[in-house]
């Protein structure tokens, strides 16, 4: 493991320059941006008849509109097809459309914080590397690694809930992570077109369920008369009190998981400073969209007593998939062989997506010093190594000799925690990133994107992560009957976070030797990786505009621009 300082010496030159360049096209642009974890380095001979070698770098090839279907859908799983339903069942759908309203606030409020940073230093390991620059080395080490393993869980957790009595678990691993692996392997273009078309399927399925469920509900449907708001009365909104709706934590942070996949993007995105917002504006939509609503339709079309809620969570049953069942009760019967298709490619698209934060993220910590080298070795096509990656999700198959549905529950549970202390920590980070940049001298006007109503923000992360954190436990104690590896599911995530901080925190003291713990905001490295450099950002932003204007006279007038053309390389 390297300091942040030693980290700064060994990057080259480009790292630390600005995109305002001569070129004027927007190829140019790209090209002139950070190189995503840039640190030289010399070939070595077995990794590189394969391709692979420690100079490579990771390619800015994706487009906005793939960071956009990204933050939109591009994590989304099995969550929300199987275990939103328990959530109702749980503590009724008043209190499930209000868990997963107050999760969905907090996760807006990280998305839009982080953005903030993303959107100036565009890095693979996002809140890994800000939480090493910005406040310690030690939390930036412990972000990296509990993240890392936070999405491969992920993954296994998604796969964990497809499968039928047909194919043991393990053939699912089979089927579904090996092309997953080879697909991660061709490009990462590959990666955002893939994950564009699988989100897009995902997209309009929710859509048309919505669609579907509200008509069905409201006695649209001829022959199916729907329930209306009876499942909202005689006290049926609300059940179980607060221990049961502390409970439906746990499913909405796994169904919001990976919501923070934005940010990890934009350090392979052509043009971060641009598809940034334009992504936390679709994470809006997407919060709304597939949560909120989804929701909302569940909780009014089937009752919390109806015993499909649980059997699609936990028996994995996508016959008894809530939108499943909804579809069916409104009188489209072959609706389980659609929905059974979507959720295939919900699974992929989950996995694929874990898979590729899991490796960018392990290649920053690698290029950072705090992971083995060879993991930030990246091949000709600016694919990092991925090995690990698949050793460790077959590894995680093994656990099921103690039953699919223990391991998911604790899977669960530890996701779950996990992806909260790592939505808290960038509320810290964002407060340490302003309070350095201005002690700097440093003009708020040159950041891409800044996040309205700062410091409330942050402070709201922070003070909603830490309540739903206490609430956790105390559903943990209360729920009945009480049983004490409740407690250890819920919170053995937090031992993994103070094991690896205060791990991390004795080696910088006693082999590293140094004694200040955190960077001083003096020191705050503003330049690598940044888009542009101070007082630039209206320059580029200008050509940006110039550029857009250019492209629309020529779709509009093609023959007078070519015409123009013409005249303009005669006369010179």
């Amino acid at each position: 493991m390297t300091s942040e300082g030693l980290q700064l010496q060994e990057r080259p030159p480009s790292t630390r320059s600005s995109i305002l360049k001569e070129e004027s096209t927007s190829e140019a642009y790209s090209k002139d941006l950070p190189k995503p974890n840039g640190v030289p380095g010399k070939k070595l001979g077995f990794w590189k008849r394969l391709g692979a070698e420690d100079g490579n770098e990771t390619q800015r090839a994706m487009q906005s509109r793939h960071l956009v279907m990204i933050a939109i859908g591009g994590t989304i799983g099995t969550g929300i097809f199987l275990s939103a339903g328990s959530a109702v069942a749980l503590a009724g759908p008043g209190s499930a459309l209000l868990s997963y309203f107050v999760v969905g606030l907090f996760v807006y409020t990280v998305v839009i914080t982080l953005g903030e940073m993303s959107s100036m230093y565009p890095v693979s390991g996002a809140f890994s590397v800000f939480g090493t620059r910005f406040v310690s080395p030690a939390l930036g080490f412990t972000l990296g690694w509990n993240y890392w393993l936070q999405c491969e869980l992920t993954a296994a957790a998604v796969i964990l809930q497809f499968w039928t009595q047909a194919l043991q678990t393990w053939h699912w691993a089979l089927i579904i992570i090996v092309p997953i692996f080879a697909l991660q392997l061709i490009h990462v273009k590959v990666y955002g077109e893939s994950e564009y078309w699988f989100a897009m399927i995902k997209v309009v399925m929710i859509v048309v369920f919505i669609i579907v469920g509200l008509i069905f509900d409201w006695g649209g449907v001829k022959g199916h008369p729907g329930p209306g708001l009876s499942n909202f009365h005689d006290g049926q909104a609300f059940i179980g009190g607060f221990a049961a709706f502390a409970q439906t934590f746990v499913y909405a942070f796994f169904s919001f998981g990976g919501i923070e996949l934005v940010a990890v993007a934009a350090g392979e995105s052509a043009k971060p400073y641009k598809s940034v917002f334009r992504a936390i504006k679709a994470t809006f939509f997407r919060i709304i969209l597939f949560y909120i609503l989804t929701i909302l339709t569940i909780g009014l079309c089937i009752n919390h007593a109806d015993d499909t809620l649980l059997t699609a969570a936990f028996d994995s049953d996508v016959v008894a998939s809530p939108i499943t069942v909804v579809f069916v009760r409104a009188g489209f019967g072959a609706a389980a062989h659609v929905v059974n298709a979507v959720l295939l490619t919900a699974v992929l698209s989950a996995t694929n997506s874990c898979f590729y934060a899991s490796s960018r993220m392990l290649l920053s910590l690698a290029r950072a010093g705090d992971a083995p080298r060879v993991f930030g070795w990246v091949n000709s096509r600016g694919v990092p190594e991925i090995l690990m990656g698949l050793a460790f999700a077959f590894l995680t198959f093994l656990t099921t000799i103690w039953g699919e549905g223990i391991v998911f529950t604790w899977l669960l549970n530890i996701n779950g925690i996990s992806a909260l202390l790592v939505w808290t920590s960038i509320g810290f980070i964002s407060i340490r990133f302003r309070q350095a940049y201005q002690s700097q001298g440093l003009s708020l006007a040159d950041l891409p994107y800044r996040q309205p109503f700062y410091p409330l923000l942050p402070i709201g992360v922070i003070i909603l992560g830490t309540l739903m954190f206490i609430a956790q436990g105390y559903a943990a104690v209360r729920q009945q009957p009480f049983e004490p590896r409740n407690v250890v599911a819920t919170y053995i995530g937090v031992a993994l976070y103070v094991v690896l901080y205060n791990g991390y925190s004795i080696y910088e003291r006693f082999f590293l030797l140094k004694t200040a713990h955190f960077v001083p905001k003096s020191e705050v490295d503003f330049e690598t990786d940044a888009v542009w450099g101070p007082g630039e950002g209206d320059a580029v932003r200008a050509r940006d505009r110039k550029e857009y204007e250019e492209k629309v006279i020529v779709e509009e007038h093609p023959s007078w621009t070519r015409a123009r053309s013409w005249i303009k390389e005669r006369v010179n």
